[in-house]
């Protein structure tokens, strides 16, 4: 076991007598103490503190664990609860998980994002079971007058061996709630983890199948009015006018107005963003009435000018200056905008060696450019929020990823005290980086208000489609120099997109190349994007992985045995110090994805690319293997090795990476999203390409790297690799390069 200090007071914690018969209410955080003052701790609050977890142990055994973040389907509403019921040494059977309500007081990182939520609530969580296992030890300790050092637990039961006694945990719930918070508590070491590291069915199973309500549209309040908006139809454009006394006049129309989502000068958090700050409200009794009402408002719009706009760094809290050009921008004019400004814009961000001389000097160099469009995140649940805001507070229930920044965002904009507003999660049917960007939130708060009534806005397909927020396009050009033993000498890569660049210069290959060279640029847009999936890493990884599968070619190496002789040099003889990327890690999941995919073996039929990326703390390579059917290449099984530190839930992880392969692969083969004078080009599935079942690997293997270091990112990193083994296995089966996703369009366009 591990001995470790708690750092906080009897403060941290509630403790009460639970409700009937007694019982323990432990919250807890790490990262910040709670502010409640002595008499809040010795009665039941009529809403639980929330930090990292807390539990609650009645006196029949029963416990229920608080899953503080949000669930977009990542399944930490199952694997947080199993952190804390394991350092407790709960009976996962006699536990019940609950949705635990947002509270800023007491809790930093109340977050779906970043593959952040384990790694982050990781301490925290084993924590707060660990002190509740060791007060509930020291309460039977007390009780039958032997040393604690005698007492044991397991699985809700405490014991001590040399007398026999026995007893469960809800005998000392009460008696334990009057002890002293001790000052440093024992962690279990990995090696005793019973619950932990087991598959443990997704607690929200049975109601997601048996169509309980669990989601913000499945949310409902006596006299809610449903609300719809109409926002400009191109990015450049702004609302000018609007008439709707037809669409007020028909059935079940409650109301149509306009509304200003931010003030003038308002300085917006990080997840503000907006294209449109003013849209049009349309507002009724059904979803149906409001759709056709939508149709009827004529409204007239007018370009808009350039301005400048102001956000807070998310990681920094610093405010920054945006610029947002005038102008309705098209999809051709980006990609000749990208392939002839990167060049001029570029900044160098990482220089190794003489990467210049190692170029001018070289036998042979070959230049690769990759691209990808915009993309949107399509969410399955449709956007929606509900909120209820009175002249004195606001409450707001929905699907979330930032309820936390959302909170602060509604209150200043209602002009209320923080702690008038309550926010509540619902379960999310996807997010991914869409729900990150809470302006539908703002929306609700605002007409809720105006209509002094609950109301809830619902997007429609086309609505969310056309409203922005998606995945930036992407431009890079990859470069590598020979020597006349065909060896490499240099590697370079420009890479941008509009408006960001998806670069990350200090990730393999940087370190393991002698003379290496990164550049990054970036291009101004009106088109409002967002995190997707794996932010920036989501391109970037094939392009480069397609790039280096070019570079082995190039030698006469095999693409894996090519990579793990870089990384034993980035191991034993790195190149510069800011590499971010553990080389032995790395080396160990392309060795375990070349044994378990049997890729030294001869695969009759099958064409076979391989991948691997480093990305939010985690290691994923990828063995790809294709088949042609009817003369067209089809995905038959993908492999995976993963090293994510320790698994919490391997089911539940492996369906996490399951269908993160699945979704990268559709992204990287189908979808698209163009534009035309401003005007997204897809506004539904009708143009909008996304991955078919029959088009889905058959099967999918999973394997994870056994490892007692702290668990990592699971949700985003098996996305980015995926892509560049499909491009790799592609040229395998047709024999042909492809550097431009959506490779489906790339194929057709080449006839």
């Amino acid at each position: 076991m591990t001995l470790i200090r708690t750092k906080i007071g009897r403060r941290s914690f509630i403790r009460t007598t639970a409700m009937a018969g007694g019982g323990l209410v432990l919250s807890f955080s790490w990262l910040a103490s709670c502010k409640q003052e002595e008499a809040t701790v010795a009665e039941l609050p009529d809403e639980w503190f929330e930090l990292n977890g807390y539990l609650k142990v009645g006196d029949n055994g029963m416990v229920t664990i608080m899953s503080p973040n949000p669930e977009i389907g990542q399944n930490v509403k199952t694997s947080m609860p199993m952190i804390v019921a394991e350092e407790l040494d709960a009976d996962w059977s006699l536990v019940i998980v609950e949705q635990a309500p947002l509270n800023t007081e007491v809790f930093t990182r109340q977050l779906a994002g970043g593959s952040q939520s384990i790694r982050q609530g990781w301490d925290g969580l084993r924590m707060a079971g660990a002190t509740a296992r060791e007060m509930l030890k020291q309460a039977a300790a007390n009780s039958w007058e032997v040393p604690i050092g005698e007492i044991t637990t397991h699985e809700g039961m405490i014991e001590h061996e040399a007398s026999g006694k026995k007893a469960g945990y809800g005998e000392f719930a009460a008696a334990a709630a009057q002890l002293e918070v001790p000052e440093e508590v024992e962690m279990k070491d990995p090696s005793e983890f019973k619950i932990i590291g087991t598959s443990r069915k997704n607690v929200d199973g049975p109601k997601i199948v048996t169509g309980k309500p669990l989601f913000g549209l499945d949310y409902y309040e006596d006299g809610m009015v449903t609300a719809m908006t109409i926002h400009p139809p191109a990015f450049g454009a702004r609302l000018k006018s609007f008439d709707a006394e037809t669409a007020k006049n028909m059935p079940g129309i409650v109301d149509v107005f306009s509304i200003k989502l931010y003030e003038d000068g308002y300085l917006k958090h990080p997840f503000d963003t907006t294209a449109f700050n003013e849209i049009i409200v349309v507002a009724g009794n059904s979803t149906w009435e409001v759709m056709n009402a939508k149709k009827a408002v004529k409204a007239e719009w007018e370009p808009i000018s350039e301005y400048m706009d102001e956000y807070t760094d998310f990681r920094t809290g610093e405010a920054l200056p945006k610029r947002i050009p005038a102008g309705m921008e098209s999809s051709g004019d980006h990609r000749t905008e990208m392939e002839t400004l990167g060049a001029k814009l570029a900044k160098v961000t990482r220089k190794d060696g003489d990467p210049d001389k190692a170029f001018r000097n070289a036998a042979k160099v070959i230049e690769r450019h990759y691209s990808c469009p915009f993309l949107a995140h399509n969410t399955l649940e449709p956007m929606n929020f509900f909120a209820h805001v009175t002249e004195t507070e606001a409450k707001l229930v929905g699907p979330i990823q930032t309820p936390e920044f959302m909170e602060k965002s509604v209150a200043a904009r209602l002009n209320m005290p923080l702690e008038n507003i309550d926010i509540q999660m619902t379960r999310q049917g996807g997010g991914f980086g869409r729900r990150l960007y809470g302006h539908f939130v703002v929306e609700a708060a605002l007409i809720s208000q105006k209509l002094k009534a609950p109301a809830k806005v619902v997007y429609t397909r086309e609505d969310d489609m056309s409203y922005g927020n998606y995945r930036p396009a992407y431009y890079a050009t990859y470069r590598a120099a020979f020597d006349e033993n065909n060896e490499i000498t240099a590697f370079h890569v420009r890479a941008g997109g509009i408006p960001e660049s998806p670069l990350f210069a200090h990730r393999f290959p940087a370190g393991a190349i002698d003379n290496y060279l990164a550049e990054e640029w970036a291009i101004d847009s009106n088109i409002s994007v967002g995190a997707f999936r794996a932010p920036r890493s989501n391109f970037i990884a094939g392009a480069e992985q397609s790039f280096l599968d070019e570079i082995a070619e190039e030698m006469g190496k095999d693409p894996i045995a090519m990579r793990l002789e870089w990384l034993e040099k980035a191991k034993n003889n790195p190149v510069g110090e800011n590499n971010d990327y553990d080389a032995a890690r790395y080396a160990g999941v392309l060795e375990l994805v070349r044994d378990k995919s049997g890729w030294n073996q001869n695969a009759e039929g099958k064409y076979r690319g391989v991948s691997a990326y480093y990305c939010h703390n985690s290691y994923v390579a990828q063995v790809l293997d294709m088949v042609m059917k009817n003369g067209k290449p089809a995905v038959d099984n993908v492999t995976c090795a993963i090293d994510c530190g320790i698994v919490v839930n391997p089911d539940a992880a492996t369906n996490l990476t399951q269908g993160g392969v699945i979704d990268g692969i559709g992204h990287a083969m189908y979808s698209q999203l163009s534009f035309k004078e401003g005007s997204p080009e897809q506004q539904n599935f009708d143009r909008y390409r996304l991955i078919r079942h029959n088009e889905a690997p058959k099967s999918i293997d999973v394997h994870f790297v056994e490892s007692d270091v702290h668990p990592t990112g699971l949700g985003e990193p098996p996305f980015p690799p995926i892509m560049g083994a499909v491009a790799n296995a592609l040229y395998k089966a047709t024999g042909e390069r492809y550097y431009h996703q959506p490779f489906i369009s790339e194929k057709q366009l080449r006839g």
